[in-house]
């Protein structure tokens, strides 16, 4: 197939799309080094500088944990794409490379794959809701809640707790444990235990460095704005008005992955340090394309583009939906649900 006979095809056609994108998912090992070096380095000189300045001004201190968080979250897309075997050409360099920014981003490598898949596997089914995505009912799921589930799934979705609590519970305390995958096999266990040790290891020895106070106040500022800004990425990624859900019997994988994820349309500058997870809805169509090849994607294809595009300000929009309205086939607040009910 030529480019011009692929640029032809209509931007609806999700199976095709897979065919066509196929080309693009060759990883290049020198590109991936330097990918990681000019995120690391620049995250442990930020980390350093905060400390360095901890007694001189603390404002200061607390502005550079912006840049820092950002390349952390920079750092978890890397080991997002290590987890796709889509970072690096072998699979040995991807998984010991996300084994060991595992540590540093607080998150399990073989765990976070493992929940990562399922999440692409059934992305949009809603028979198969519950792994590694954002807990969402469908408006009769919720009518048909008594009064403590259904305050118990709007604290849930309260923004307070979508972005604040729950991201910090989230990489903080439920990442020590493979929740959910108790009984899947010792691997697991294997790789959340040794990412336990590694972090307490690295975190004793910054503490008897620089003393318990200043690790604190250097690094919980990073780790909280990053895990928020991470949430903040797959929500938008998922959860906008019209995106795409289905039972079982009806759900296709590639409708799902065209339609059911966003295309998060963010300033240059936002979108190197999100290394591009906002072309989201390529990224499910074929996730072995490496991050730094999904803008080439939509300069060879400005057709796809347009599908599921947000801009950040119709992000801040998303926050309100929360039910999916089967009747109506798209994502509703609590306020809708209830003038149609």
């Amino acid at each position: 197939m030529t480019d011009s006979q692929a640029n032809a095809r209509p931007a609806t056609d999700a199976r095709a799309w897979t065919k066509i994108l196929a080309r693009y998912g060759k990883p290049s090992n020198g590109r991936g080094a330097v990918e990681v070096a000019i995120t690391i380095v620049p995250l442990a000189a930020l980390w350093a500088s905060i400390w360095a300045t901890l007694d001189v001004t603390r404002g200061f201190s607390l502005l550079l944990a912006l840049p820092a968080a950002g390349f952390l979250v920079r750092l978890f897309m890397i080991q997002h794409d290590c987890g796709h075997g889509s970072f690096f050409r072998h699979r040995l360099a991807n998984d010991w490379v996300g084994r060991i920014i595992g540590v540093l981003t607080l998150t399990p490598y073989h765990f976070w794959r493992r929940t990562h898949a399922m999440h692409h596997a059934g992305s949009g089914n809603l028979d198969r809701r519950g792994f590694g995505d954002v807990d969402t009912l469908t408006v009769r799921e919720y009518r048909a809640l008594p009064k403590l589930g259904r305050l118990r799934y709007r604290l849930y979705r309260h923004p307070a707790v979508m972005f604040g609590i729950g991201p910090a519970y989230l990489f903080i305390v439920r990442h020590r444990l493979p929740v959910g995958l108790m009984r899947s096999g010792w691997r697991l266990w294997l790789s959340t235990m040794a990412t336990n040790t590694a972090i307490a290891s690295i975190a004793a020895g910054l503490i008897w460095l620089i003393g318990v106070k200043a690790f604190l106040l250097v690094h919980l500022p990073i780790i909280l704005l990053a895990a928020s800004a991470g949430v903040w990425l797959f929500y938008v990624q998922h959860q906008f008005e019209h995106t795409a859900w289905e039972s079982d019997k009806e759900w296709n994988r590639y409708e799902a992955a065209l339609h059911g994820s966003s295309h998060y349309d963010l300033p240059a500058v936002l979108r190197w340090f999100t290394a591009n997870i906002g072309v989201h809805h390529v990224h499910h169509l074929s996730s072995r394309i490496p991050y730094y090849r999904l803008h080439n994607v939509l300069r060879d294809h400005p057709e796809l583009r347009g599908i599921g595009r947000l801009t950040m300000l119709e992000s801040l929009g998303c926050v309100r939906l929360v039910l999916w309205d089967e009747a109506r086939r798209r994502l509703v607040s609590f306020h809708e649900a209830r003038a149609a009910a």
